[in-house]
């Protein structure tokens, strides 16, 4: 049997090359090829010592590591420990994410019983499996655009959820609790007061809410241009505040300044006692995982501790 190592090793060459260069782009680190390369070349010498008297030292789990954390080093550099063992950890993680991904591929399409099995006791013969060889060419690239997709939409989650703040609102002596998404482009300030300005939704909602709500956020212009009355309590917390959108130069919204908005994130709570609440029928988010836009300065206010505020 003729088994053509350069190829086989040139094979693993290009793939831990390209696990590396995806744990660049997860880690957000701009690499020069020549290290990619010079860590690929690294991860590769395993094969290599696998056909020598090397190979029960080479193919122990020990070994195996001290390899990856090599290969890190070369391709990450040394900056300080938290940053090594993150990138380890990284490379480690995508490499179970694309072997898992080419595993499972290659089990659901595989229908030969035996080939599968020479498949699960590695039986290298020539230039190596060439189902291998198809998974890796073509399979490789499809997992890696996938994971790579799932990671970012993760790490946007995660963004928008570090950013999800409870919000609860008191007019009136009316409570609302919904959740807020802190919106640093909102930058919307009452010109007269100086008050900045958040955005409530209560499309999904309108049970709930009282009648000058659902009036304020069903019919404004009707409110500005006097057709549409109030409750006299209401009339005194009501703002004209002007505003910039896309398609329009000039727009009119109504708001309402509250008694008080509490917001909690991260165990934490902060009391804004100026600021001016804005409803809307517009809804906000498409998942319905936000129903409120929050002004960042409303997050400025001092912190309360439990006791210190009380929601009716």
């Amino acid at each position: 049997m003729s088994i053509y190592l350069d190829v086989i090793w040139a094979l693993n060459l290009l793939f831990d090359s390209l696990l590396l260069y995806l744990t660049a782009i997860f880690l957000k680190r701009r690499i020069r090829i020549w290290r990619l390369i010079a860590g690929g070349f690294i991860g590769s010498l395993i094969i290599l010592f696998s056909f020598t008297p090397l190979h029960t030292y080479s193919n122990h789990p020990i070994s195996k590591l001290l390899f990856s954390v090599v290969m890190v080093l070369v391709v990450f550099g040394y900056k300080r420990f938290s940053f090594f063992i993150k990138a380890l950890m990284t490379l480690y993680v995508t490499t179970f994410l694309i072997g898992g991904a080419l595993i499972g591929a290659h089990f659901f399409v595989q229908f030969d019983a035996e080939m599968s099995t020479k498949v699960m006791i590695a039986n290298v013969t020539g230039f190596g499996d060439p189902i291998s060889w198809l998974f890796v060419l073509l399979g490789f690239p499809i997992a890696w655009h996938f994971s790579k997709r799932n990671i970012e939409s993760m790490e946007m989650t995660k963004i928008q959820f570090d950013q999800l703040v409870d919000v609860t609102l008191i007019i009136n002596g009316e409570s609302l609790t919904v959740k807020g998404l802190v919106d640093s482009g909102n930058q919307l300030y009452d010109p007269l007061t100086k008050l900045p300005v958040m955005f409530v939704s209560i499309k999904n909602m309108m049970e709930g809410m009282s009648e000058p709500i659902q009036k304020i956020a069903m019919d404004p212009d009707a409110l500005i241009f006097g057709t549409v009355e109030l409750p006299v309590e209401w009339q005194n917390r009501l703002r004209i505040v002007p505003c910039r959108v896309v398609g329009q130069e000039n727009q009119l919204i109504v708001a309402v300044k509250p008694e008080s908005i509490l917001f909690e994130t991260k165990g934490e709570r902060y009391l804004c006692e100026k600021g001016l609440v804005s409803f809307t029928m517009q809804q906000l988010s498409s998942d319905d995982a936000f129903q409120c836009i929050v002004h960042p300065k409303m997050l400025t206010g001092p912190k309360q501790h439990d006791d210190s505020v009380k929601v009716s």
